[in-house]
């Protein structure tokens, strides 16, 4: 039997933040920023896992060695592909994901922005891809949650960028329910 879901909207420029109940060890407590999301599929780029290798490591592994760049490198997901950055710099974008942030996968904007090592970015080895219905069908088995992307979501640097961003839901969840304070630890009522 097919799967049908009515299309839900496009999800670019939102973060999927993993719940706790989905098992993909690719995807437990990521958070992933989406760049595009159409009838077509969707692609993201995980935000919170940053690797051991810089820039400059990975750039000197592939015969680019004079590039001085320390920034660690992020596994965007469990899709291979090219190099994707997100930064602040519109003149080396080719697209914007939310006002203010914008991403770049072309070879001649990443050796500028990797050159000039200033502001905020993340680069990317490989990248979160689903294809058409996927992330629909995902979304309809409560596989992810949302929220809108922000500069500071998409920039942060701590490990617990997850729980962060799920504390935030929750507070603004029970903001919209109309309570105003909540017990640290509900289970002692």
């Amino acid at each position: 039997m097919a799967y049908e879901s009515a299309r839900m909207e496009s999800l670019r420029g939102q973060l999927l933040i993993a719940s706790p109940q989905l098992q993909d060890p690719n995807f437990a407590r990521a958070v992933v920023l989406m760049v595009e999301h159409t009838d077509q599929g969707a692609l993201g780029v995980v935000l919170n896992r940053p690797t051991d290798k810089t820039v400059a490591d990975l750039l000197s592994e592939v015969g680019a060695p004079d590039c001085k760049c320390q920034r660690p490198v992020h596994l965007g997901g469990p899709v291979p592909g090219p190099l994707m950055s997100v930064h602040t710099l519109p003149k080396l974008a080719e697209v914007e994901v939310i006002p203010g942030v914008f991403l770049s996968a072309k070879k001649a904007n990443l050796d500028k922005l990797v050159r000039r090592d200033n502001g905020p970015m993340k680069v990317f080895l490989g990248h979160s891809g689903w294809g058409p219905g996927q992330l629909d069908r995902e979304m309809d088995e409560g596989a992810w949650l949302t929220s809108p992307a922000t500069v500071e979501a998409v920039f942060y640097h701590g490990n617990d960028l997850w729980n962060q961003v799920c504390k935030q839901l929750g507070d603004n969840l029970w903001r919209a329910m109309g309570v105003r304070d909540f017990p640290r630890d509900p289970s002692l009522n």
